[in-house]
């Protein structure tokens, strides 16, 4: 189901609410009415009496009446996303059959075959992250199928999370996080992938606003405090190159965007600087209103002209005018140094190319009417039917399509010169795979531009790759360790698969006499209570295990009885001794050991608990628990490189977690401080750290080159606020440049 959210306070009464509803849907036809072909407007009018009529006795979590977000997301399809009549009424009707007595049948029985399938694929992607892992695999795969077969259903999808992230405001918080997390890790990629980049760019910002609240309000603050010296620049920087290519005879527009928050926030993190030395904050557009035989001309000659006036940075020059992105997305872009030695990034594309920017794959079809040639995105369609030919049935499913699918492609070239197409990351191996399943299988290393190469060689766009085989080679695995894209990783763990049951065929007959030697029978329900004495995961690794001994049968006597031909127990293996710790794990010597610092709701119960070692959470930290098999409830912080996927792929154990107020604990953190090179000035750092502060340093190291250092500090703080205002008195300190904390596992 669409996630249940709402908009601010409703408080309209019956009339109004009626009032609204009409002035949405007029609102709709309006937007529709360029594409209305005869006796559309009555389809469209029948869909939205049939949702009207469906959900009128649904609510929203803001009180307004359900049938609000129907429109709204067809109104986005229409309007954002360029779809025409049949995916509005799609839209209107994507929550029907899953959330009221409406049937498939009624809706096939209304418009036909067509519509009532594309319902089908947005009902079963509704159901995609809410329930276990591998049944999410199972229904990403469906999602695939549908979207192969008619890509309208993952346009509408996006729609409809689009506008639940622009209504997420009143959710509870664990339901923001988790749709946030599903929304940055799944949908924005896909969007980018559909060639929707201002949808993708809008999903990422607004997920950021709920993941990352603090920093995403702070960056907000500088942009709006920017804002009329940024427009002054901006304005200053455009003016000549209007002029200039309006002189020339080019019908052209130039305007000026700031860069999303959330790709800002990415710049800095990346490049480990702060928000005043992001140097490109915002892109200029050039877009030129060209006849199609001479766009690629003109875009070049706009380049030409811009980069006379201003010096461009080379290495950054994107030709995707010769090479079109596999979305469709075609362009030039530059970076140019400005006046007051600033970066500018100039785009440069027609109207045309724009309009595919802006709308993706729906405006990519428009124009590729009455063409003939297969496009990029129907090859990327074609890898992902492939893909799911194969018989994928783990939780890997997801990861494995994002690295292959949702990432960045580069074009690579065959020694005949034709073209692949591969993610970023792709090695030698992952294009020896996309010739053949059994050219993969056997290579043993690859020529790239004529020099040799190993398997694991990272390849770029441009490169020239020639695979090298022998017909003993066979996968191993490590060979999963370098490759990106699902089709290598499939072909490579189905050949480790055979390979193992050839191997497990052994342990299989050693099995098998080992139960007739006792009396039991060679049953499967024996065989599967072995299985889980061994703490195995199927009897193929019961059986492989024994083969390569490393289990031998000798507690099958002393464990378990025979009763008739059964194997039963005598006494449950003794548990595993669990590793459980808390803060007082890091807590100083000395202290108690029982405090508790989480609270669940608003209950009070002890409860056990790990920090996770990937962001060493402290109290203060946005926080959330993950319930993980074996190891309990681990504490991240929502910021935490793992929190998108965590709470993507297995939301269903994410809980809603929070600090109580204990100031007895101190917690394990990490600081790294870089600055200049200067006598006395780690004796300033230390003397603040531990004598003015009280703070408890655990680990100090630096390391001082050319001028020079840079400092790691581990510490011992009580909370964020401790923590914060010891970086803020670092920062002040003279000849410190930047203090950051870990991001990293603190070893």
């Amino acid at each position: 189901m669409a996630a249940d959210v709402k908009t601010p306070v409703y408080n309209l009464s019956e009339e109004e609410e009626k009032k609204e509803i009409v002035r949405q849907y007029r609102a709709l036809l309006k937007l529709l009415k360029p594409k209305l072909k005869q006796g559309d407007k009555e389809l469209v009018r029948m869909a939205f009496e049939m949702a009207a009529d469906a959900h009128k006795t649904m609510r929203r979590k803001s009180g307004e009446p359900y049938i609000l977000h129907p429109i709204a997301v067809a109104r986005i399809c229409v309007e954002e996303i360029g779809l025409g009549v049949r995916s509005t009424i799609c839209a209107l009707l994507h929550d029907t059959v899953e959330d009221t007595d409406l049937t498939l049948e009624d809706v096939e029985r209304a418009f036909g075959a067509e519509i009532a399938r594309i319902i089908d694929g947005l009902t079963k992607i509704s159901n995609v992250v809410d329930t276990n892992t591998t049944q999410q695999a199972e229904n990403f795969k469906k999602i695939l199928l549908t979207l192969t077969d008619d890509p309208r259903v993952i346009l509408i999808k996006l729609a409809d999370r689009l506008h639940n992230m622009r209504t997420l405001d009143s959710m509870k918080r664990e339901k923001q996080l988790k749709i946030s997390s599903e929304t940055v890790y799944v949908y924005a990629p896909l969007a980018h992938r559909m060639g929707l980049y201002s949808i993708k760019t809008e999903m990422e910002d607004l997920s950021m606003k709920y993941l990352e609240p603090d920093t995403y309000r702070e960056i907000a603050r500088k942009l709006a405090e920017t804002r009329r010296e940024r427009t002054r620049y901006i304005n200053d920087f455009i003016r000549p190159i209007k002029e200039g290519l309006e002189k020339s005879g080019l019908n052209v527009e130039v305007y000026g965007r700031p860069k999303s928050i959330h790709s800002i926030w990415n710049k800095m993190k990346k490049k480990g600087v702060a928000f005043e030395e992001v140097y490109d904050l915002f892109a200029i557009r050039v877009i030129l209103d060209s006849p199609p035989e001479s766009e690629k001309q003109d875009c070049w000659k706009a380049y030409s002209m811009i980069t006379d006036m201003y010096i461009p940075l080379p290495e950054r020059l994107r030709d995707w005018l010769s090479n079109p992105k596999s979305n469709g997305y075609e362009a030039l872009h530059t970076t140019v140094m400005g006046s007051q030695g600033r970066w500018v990034e100039v785009q440069i594309r027609t109207k045309r190319m724009n309009e595919i920017a802006e709308k993706g794959l729906a405006a990519h079809w428009k124009y590729k009417e009455g063409s003939s040639d297969e496009s990029r995105f129907d090859k990327w369609f074609m890898q992902i039917r492939e893909a799911l030919t194969h018989d994928v049935n783990s939780i890997d499913f997801l990861q494995d399509f994002k690295t292959s699918f949702l990432a960045e492609e580069i074009y690579v070239y065959t020694p005949k010169g034709d073209v692949k197409m591969l993610p970023v990351g792709a090695t030698a191996l992952d294009f020896a795979f996309s010739v053949h399943s059994a050219v993969g299988s056997k290579c043993i290393g690859a020529k790239v531009n004529h020099k040799l190469v190993p398997l694991g060689h990272k390849l770029r766009s441009g490169d020239q790759i020639e695979i090298i085989t022998s017909n003993k080679q066979k996968p191993n695995e490590d060979w999963l360790g370098f490759v990106v894209t699902t089709k290598a990783k499939t072909k490579i763990k189905d050949a480790l698969k055979e390979e193992k049951r050839k191997i497990a065929d052994d342990g299989k007959y050693v099995l098998q006499k080992k139960l007739e030697g006792i009396g039991a029978a060679v049953s499967q329900a024996n065989i599967d209570e072995v299985t889980a004495f061994y703490k195995q995961l199927s009897p193929l690794d019961l059986y492989y295990q024994i083969a390569i001994k490393n289990i031998d049968l000798k507690e099958l006597k002393e464990e378990f009885q025979v009763l008739g031909d059964k194997l039963v127990l005598i006494k449950q293996a003794k548990p595993e001794p669990e590793t459980k710790h808390t803060e007082a794990d890091h807590s100083k010597p000395g202290q108690k050991k029982d405090n508790e610092l989480i609270i669940f709701g608003e209950s009070s119960d002890k409860i056990v608990y790990t920090l996770a070692n990937c962001c060493k959470p402290i109290p203060g930290d946005d926080v959330f628990g993950f319930v993980s098999t074996g190891k309990g409830l681990i504490i991240h912080r929502t910021n935490c490189p793992n929190a998108a996927r965590l709470m993507s792929n297995f939301g269903h154990r994410v809980v809603k977690t929070k600090w109580a107020k204990n100031k007895e604990i101190s917690f394990l953190t990490g600081l790294k401080i870089l600055g200049l090179d200067d006598v006395g000035v780690i004796h300033k750092i230390t003397n603040l750290i531990s004598g003015e502060m009280k703070v408890n340093i655990a680990a100090l190291t630096v390391e001082a080159r050319e001028g020079l250092f840079e400092g790691n500090v581990k510490l011992f703080v009580h909370d964020k606020e401790e923590l914060d205002e010891l970086v803020n008195r670092l920062k002040k300190l003279p000849g410190i440049e930047a203090v950051e904390r870990y991001d990293m596992e603190l070893v």
